[in-house]
């Protein structure tokens, strides 16, 4: 499962499946368990009156959903997560709307240092159900080279 340093390209593109809808329940919850006390996140009455009319679901939470989304293509095998940079969010996400990723392979890079691994470096991207990119991040990602072959 997953895949190894010799399994990435520079240009290379990931388009992760499933999507996921976001609930009102998802929301909330994330947004209290995080104490986040900004009331667009869970405050129905409050939000109306803001610049989108409506409820925004956490940031926090449309970064974690499009990351945890990429796991399987990128970073199922990662010895860690080393960085993650320009993270961007270019639209509003609401209850309801369903996140769909892609990544992008930007760079990969065998270690100097350790002959077993190298850093892999990704833009993701969260899209909504209209196609509209909502979130965009930039990481990198330390992953193992392929194992030998037993003998």
């Amino acid at each position: 499962m997953g895949n190894y340093l010799e399994d990435f390209q520079p240009g290379q593109l990931f388009k992760h499946w499933p999507g996921r809808t976001i609930t009102e329940f998802d929301n909330t919850w994330f947004t209290l368990m995080t104490m986040n006390t900004n009331p667009l996140h869970f405050d129905a009455a409050f939000a109306a009156k803001s610049q989108h009319g409506q409820r925004l679901v956490n940031g926090l939470l449309v970064i974690a959903i499009v990351t945890g989304m990429t796991v399987r293509e990128i970073s199922e095998t990662a010895i860690a997560n080393l960085e993650y940079e320009s993270i961007r969010h270019t639209a509003p996400t609401f209850h309801g709307d369903t996140l769909y990723a892609e990544t992008t392979v930007l760079e990969v890079t065998p270690s100097k240092t350790r002959s077993d691994r190298g850093v892999v470096y990704v833009e993701s991207r969260g899209l909504n159900q209209k196609g509209e990119t909502v979130l965009t991040l930039r990481r990198r990602v330390l992953i193992p080279r392929r194992p030998a072959a037993s003998a």
